[in-house]
């Protein structure tokens, strides 16, 4: 039997709310162009969806940071699997990730950027969670939504690779005869 899956947030809430948050990067940036970084493989999604969204000029890289393993908690190690193929310095920076919850992951990955010289450096989330955030020196510039301390999928977030591909932010009740979860 498949885990069940609770809609938390409808696909058309998470339309509307992109829609509104590239608005507001669109004023911000003012037209100066955008290096939008994609923290892979749960950032996909919603980083295409908002790149169309964008007026001013802008380009892409991929990195791909995890401090999870198959589970459902983060593991605290951060470790970079796929760095940028591009040069950072002298751009502005949006590093566009799916859900922010400890706040250790982006922490470390801004530090590690800052080091390559961008002129600014910004960031963008679909989903955050502020009550497990252990790393309180993050600022999210842009979020969508802020939701409770649930494990998500949908939208680009998986659980152990499922799951991605729904349309809309759900929260996983796993099937209590499974003994693997």
């Amino acid at each position: 039997m498949a885990d069940k899956i609770r809609v938390l947030l409808t696909e058309e809430e998470v339309d509307q709310r992109i829609s509104e948050v590239a608005e507001e990067i669109n004023r911000d940036y003012g037209g100066k162009a955008v290096h939008l970084i994609c923290i892979l493989k749960g950032g996909v999604f919603f980083t295409c969806e908002l790149a169309k969204r964008l007026t001013m000029p802008v380009s892409l890289d991929f990195m791909s940071v995890s401090s999870y393993g198959a589970g459902t908690v983060s593991s605290g190690v951060v470790r970079i699997i796929k760095d940028l193929d591009e040069p950072l310095e002298g751009k502005d920076v949006l590093i566009v990730e799916d859900i922010i919850d400890s706040g250790r992951t982006l922490a470390y990955l801004i530090e590690v950027l800052k080091q390559r010289k961008p002129s600014s450096i910004r960031l963008c989330t679909l989903l955050d969670k502020p009550d497990r955030r252990v790393k309180k020196e993050v600022t999210v510039d842009y979020t969508c939504f802020a939701i409770p301390d649930e494990f998500v999928v949908g939208y680009g977030l998986d659980y152990d690779q499922k799951y991605r591909n729904l349309p809309y932010i759900g929260v996983v009740e796993p099937d209590e005869g499974k003994t693997n979860v």
